[in-house]
């Protein structure tokens, strides 16, 4: 791979809009930050479905915190391949661009209700199970394998090439450069599998709705069948974000106190030849100093935990970076299969608190009541969709005469409208598939409480 070729700024169409003072890929990042998938963050969950308090991290604040801790990451990146003459100047703004718009979008694709909701839907496909589905979808793998793994990974690169209609079906028409680096994972559905050795084929990548695109993608970036080389240091945004920030909401929402998770990481750190909890915690307390000679004693859980978090992260940014730097040439040449943070000295930092997260944060009674619910939900919205999509015209036609006409009528005009075009567009006998896709993709396009508001008033009114 080279910088020039993964640098892509053309588009699928060419944009019509008249050149000013913004590259190609910081016009990418405004299209995205403006969009409607964007805004609807707002109300999905992190990990706390319909959190009312307000300090508590939506999808939305996790994709922002993602975008910035991306672009930092890049920039050091940037400006380490410059100062070595691996890239031109000016090229390292190319890269923080594309960094930060691949945060900000990296969830886009998620259902309502976090990572349960995938959960739900894939569990909504195995129960009408794989004899069904390859008789529907004339046996078909990727395209079976597309619906029972459902990936929110997947829909997010099908959300910001079709769905998010404007003036076409190139939904928000992003750069070559900025969709190739969206791609976290690289395995079509059939393909992908939890327990490979590369880490990139480990879940599926994209539908074979998108298979032709991320064909011209890759043609176009030069990637091949591997990982562009910014996706490395967005994945690793997101994993030190949500490893750092889950346990500082754990702490705001009084679930596990400072005391007890400073304890914790004290006890795991005698295991860590690298100490990098004492270093966390060592800067933790300069932070809280704050010039002064000693630490306050009357600090709250709050401010111990988004001291922690400023620290933990300010430890974890530099670490990523030096591994990149370590595995730069097999990244470049496609054959790095790891997880930067996996093979850096805070790999084991890292696993302690995802650990943490995992036995302490993720799993309180009142998560998963909602995670439950949330799953009902899903399954209840799921049959109701099925039912207007499975009779819907191609012709984008609407009739409410009967119930199926009724539910159809649900769907949104604009999810019937991409319907109706790729489902004329592909082979007679596949139109399944695509009303399949379109549930997903009303699902998808729900907030938390727009789900949980709907189907009350489907339900019991």
């Amino acid at each position: 791979m080279n910088w020039k070729q993964l640098l892509n700024a053309e588009r699928v169409r060419t944009s019509s809009m008249v050149k000013d003072h913004r590259a190609q890929f910081e016009r990418d990042y405004d299209r995205a930050i403006f969009s409607t998938p964007v805004k609807r963050l707002q109300d999905k969950a992190q990990v706390f479905p319909l959190e009312p308090n307000d300090a508590i991290r939506t999808r939305l604040t996790h994709s922002l915190e993602v975008s910035a801790v991306a672009r930092g990451l890049a920039i050091s990146v940037g400006n380490w391949l410059v100062e070595t003459k691996r890239i031109e100047m000016g090229m390292e703004r190319q890269i923080e661009a594309i960094a930060a718009t691949c945060g900000l979008i990296h969830d886009l694709g998620n259902p309502p209700f976090g990572h349960a909701g995938e959960d739900a839907i894939r569990e909504w496909f195995n129960k009408r199970g794989e004899p069904r589905l390859r008789e529907e979808l004339k046996g078909d793998d990727q395209r079976i394998q597309d619906l029972m793994k459902f990936e929110g990974n997947a829909q997010t690169l099908r959300l910001v090439s079709k769905l998010q209609i404007l003036a076409d079906f190139n939904g928000l028409n992003l750069t070559f450069g900025t969709l190739s680096a969206a791609c976290k994972y690289v395995a079509a559905s059939h393909e992908a599998d939890k327990d490979h050795h590369d880490h990139a084929r480990s879940k599926p990548g994209y539908f074979s709705s998108e298979k032709d695109l991320v064909k011209r993608i890759r043609d176009e970036t030069g990637t091949g069948d591997a990982r562009n080389p910014i996706t490395f240091l967005v994945e690793s945004a997101d994993d030190i974000v949500y490893a750092v920030a889950d346990i500082e909401d754990g702490i705001k929402k009084e679930i596990i106190s400072w005391s007890e998770l400073e304890n914790m990481l004290v006890e795991a750190d005698k295991k860590d030849p690298n100490k990098i909890a004492a270093r966390v915690l060592a800067l933790k307390e300069n932070i809280l100093k704050a010039g002064r000679e000693l630490v306050p004693t009357n600090l709250s859980n709050d401010v111990q935990g988004s001291a922690f978090r400023t620290a933990a992260i300010a430890v974890l940014v530099p670490d990523a970076v030096t591994a990149f730097k370590e595995n730069y040439n097999e990244i470049m040449a496609g054959t790095y299969h790891g997880e930067l943070l996996k093979d850096s000295d805070c790999a084991a930092f890292v696993k302690t608190l995802k650990l943490i997260g995992r036995s302490r944060i993720y799993c309180t009674s009142s998560t998963l009541k909602l995670e439950l619910m949330g799953r009902e939900i899903i399954r209840d919205l799921m049959d109701l969709y099925w039912e207007g999509a499975e009779e819907l015209s191609t012709n984008g036609i609407v009739q409410t005469k009967d119930f199926a006409g009724r539910a159809g009528a649900l769907l949104s005009p604009n999810y019937r409208e991409v319907f109706c075009h790729f489902a004329g567009m592909d082979t007679v006998g596949f139109d399944k598939y695509h009303r399949y896709l379109l549930v997903t993709d009303q699902v998808c396009g729900m907030t938390d409480t727009y789900a949980k508001r709907l189907h009350s008033e489907l339900k019991n009114g």
